[in-house]
């Protein structure tokens, strides 16, 4: 191995530390808790050395929104492949997507609430954003081809399952009904 590829591969080590550090702090306390000083004191490296791969908070929390994306893909893709027909996969899909929401909340913030520097619906979104709304769209199938186009349809599942992991999460819906609205949904929009 050359120099080079290890000074790089050191490199990729120290963001994959710095992401994985913001994400513990925000997961334990809040977003307003990562700093770049905390973040520098928690993984024992300068503040310099934590600018010289990331601008500032923004880029780690897209960084961490990027990581999150690709964790959720996975997720949705994994529970749709599990379902045995289209309305179990629409179902599956609809309750994977609010556990992620539930397990994971600064990453789901990061992802959708906080300012990560990253563009949705727009050319220039990167990969892991695609890719999660892919997941989203391969885990409607048939639903998303009632006769709505199927990107359009799965924004509008998207948002209302967002909606409901959004106002879940917030106490202004209880919780003991979640699996209701679940299928409430399955039922008015997958139309199956």
């Amino acid at each position: 191995m050359s120099v080079q590829e290890r000074k790089e591969r050191e490199r990729a080590g120290r963001e994959r530390l710095i992401v994985a550090t913001a994400r513990e702090i925000a997961e334990e306390q809040g977003w307003d808790a990562v700093t770049t000083r905390r973040l520098a004191e928690r993984i024992e490296y300068s503040q310099p050395v934590l600018y010289s791969h990331f601008r500032g908070k923004r880029e780690i929390i897209g960084a961490v929104a990027l990581e999150g994306a690709a964790e959720m893909a996975a997720a949705l893709r994994a529970s749709i492949a599990a379902a045995d027909g289209p309305r179990a996969r629409v179902t599956a899909l609809a309750r994977a997507y609010l556990d992620f929401a539930e397990r994971n909340p600064a990453v789901y913030d990061a992802m959708f609430r906080l300012d990560g520097g990253l563009a949705f619906a727009q050319e220039d979104t990167p990969e892991p954003l695609k890719d999660a709304f892919a997941a989203l769209l391969e885990g409607l199938g048939e639903a998303a081809r009632d006769g709505a186009r199927p990107a359009l349809f799965t924004e509008v599942f998207w948002a209302a399952l967002h909606g409901l992991a959004t106002l879940t999460r917030a106490g202004r819906l209880p919780r003991g009904d979640a699996e209701r609205r679940v299928q409430l949904l399955v039922d008015r929009l997958a139309l199956l």
